[in-house]
């Protein structure tokens, strides 16, 4: 949808197309409202990226999985906000990342971290503090599954062999995280309470393991 402050509102309908198609019309709809901007039209973060204005290959959309997918960051997101709600130090929003497609809060302890070698000019603005964060990601490469995902970066010693809940949750050595597949979620007693647990003993971990001020950092009970 495009909305301008002069009140106009133009949509383009979502369905099967090819991803050329839908970037022509989108910026098609932008021209027409005398709205002239450049895009970086490479995608990131997927394998053999194709420029959107030459992807003939990709044309599929299913509305019924869209809307399962749309309603699962809605109750996820719910969970987020309980956890980050119980933090006083800086913390991120929960922030949906368009590229790999996972949603995720992150907390800061307020340290500077070690500069990573080699690093981007993101990832070392990113990863210029300690951080400890959870998302939830859809899933690929060799995680077979929509899965909830913690790090801390960097992960002090001791984190990866910390005890963290629910049961079902495991440390991913490839990956270098904790996991926890979706699946478990969703068919747990309750969701909602399986998913913060895993938020709360994850973070729990990196700041015991990480020395965080904890009495500075966290809202009392």
């Amino acid at each position: 949808m495009l909305e301008t402050s002069e009140g106009t509102i133009r949509t383009l309908a979502l369905k099967p197309q090819t991803v050329a198609d839908f970037y022509r019309s989108c910026m098609a709809m932008l021209r027409g409202e005398g709205i002239d901007v450049t895009i970086w039209h490479m995608p990131v973060e997927v394998p053999d990226p194709i420029p959107f204005d030459q992807d003939t290959v990709h044309a599929a959309y299913d509305p019924v999985m869209v809307e399962k997918f749309w309603r699962i960051l809605l109750s996820v997101d719910a969970v987020f906000q309980d956890f980050r709600s119980e933090f006083i130090g800086k913390s991120s929003p929960v922030h949906f990342f368009w590229g790999s497609f996972d949603l995720a809060v992150t907390r800061f302890s307020g340290r500077k971290a070690p500069e990573r070698p080699g690093a981007d000019l993101i990832t070392r603005e990113a990863y210029s503090h300690e951080v400890s964060s959870v998302g939830f990601w859809p899933g690929g490469g060799n995680v077979p599954g929509a899965a909830f995902y913690s790090y801390a970066a960097p992960a002090p010693p001791g984190f990866a062999e910390a005890r963290v809940r629910p049961e079902a949750a495991k440390w991913d050595t490839g990956l270098g995280e904790f996991l926890l597949m979706y699946d478990d979620v969703r068919t747990s007693a309750s969701p909602s309470r399986a998913l913060l647990e895993f938020c709360r003993s994850t973070y729990q971990a990196a700041a015991r393991f990480g020395q965080w001020d904890r009495g500075a950092l966290e809202r009392s009970a």
